[in-house]
């Protein structure tokens, strides 16, 4: 049984939309860009779409200079960001048990944020010598480290877990719901529950924990209603010891290039 790439996506700015390429880069930290930037509130805390589901409606894109970001209904101007962010100031980022530390990208970005989600907020960027560890109880080397994600540097799905739970569903989801890294074609649903060391085209990565979901899962990205779906379903069949598993969390062994259409190649050990 093969294992194919079939989608590469990453998510510049934690909780905002997601960019889908066709080859990526694989940093220590995760995917190259991949939640570097990250909105905070006026005590540093980071924010999501659990604490404001109108970040579902804002997209972002990538020039060669940076970013751009733009909200799909409201008609407001596009924002600019650039890949340095044009001030100097440091502040200690709030994510969960973790305090990052983070730069203030720009007196614009906190403005524009501010005023298309109706609350205070800056945005900050995560300098390559800001170092964030893993958790230890799921560490390989204790040094592997990850940006503003959640708390693993790579999320990986398989397109038949989605089948499997969209079968039980009266109306479908799409991926977007899970906001996966990767997704791939081949093997069983919840396949990637069991994996560990494995390679995908100069890259090397290991499954460590399964991914736990939130009510995040229950927002629609392209709306950004909520509701009680896919929660009420996969708590049915997914439910284990009180966590909602669908995914698997990676860790880099290996960094370098990964392309739609490379295959996932299982490796016996280390």
């Amino acid at each position: 049984m093969s294992f194919i790439v079939s989608e590469i996506t990453i998510y510049p700015i934690k909780s905002l939309g997601g960019i889908s390429l066709k080859e990526a880069i694989v940093e220590e930290r995760g995917l190259q860009y991949d939640r570097r930037w990250v909105l905070a509130d006026e005590n540093n805390v980071f924010i999501t779409q659990r604490q404001n589901e109108q970040m579902a409606l804002i997209d972002v894109t990538m020039t060669e200079d940076g970013l751009r970001v733009n909200h799909r209904l409201n008609r407001v101007a596009l924002l600019k960001i650039p890949f340095v962010p044009q001030t100097t100031e440091e502040q200690g980022i709030t994510i969960w048990d973790d305090v990052v530390r983070g730069i203030r990208v720009s007196d614009e970005a906190d403005a524009w944020f501010s005023a298309v989600l109706g609350k205070k907020c800056s945005l900050f960027y995560q300098p390559d010598d800001s170092i964030r560890l893993t958790d230890p109880k799921y560490s390989i080397t204790k040094e592997e480290h990850t940006s503003f994600s959640d708390g693993y540097p790579i999320l990986v799905i398989g397109q038949e877990s989605l089948n499997e739970l969209n079968a039980k569903l009266e109306e479908p989801v799409s991926m977007k719901r899970f906001r996966p890294n990767l997704v791939f074609t081949g093997g069983e649903a919840h396949v990637e529950d069991t994996w560990k060391y494995f390679t995908i085209g100069e890259a090397k990565m290991v499954g460590v924990k399964p991914c736990a979901r939130c009510v995040l899962t229950t927002i629609n990205p392209e709306t950004a209603e909520k509701g009680k779906e896919p929660l009420r379903t996969l708590t049915q069949y997914r439910n284990m010891n009180n966590k909602i598993l669908f995914g698997q969390n990676l860790l880099v062994v290996e960094t370098g290039k990964i392309s739609v259409g490379d295959e996932l190649l299982m490796l016996d050990d280390k």
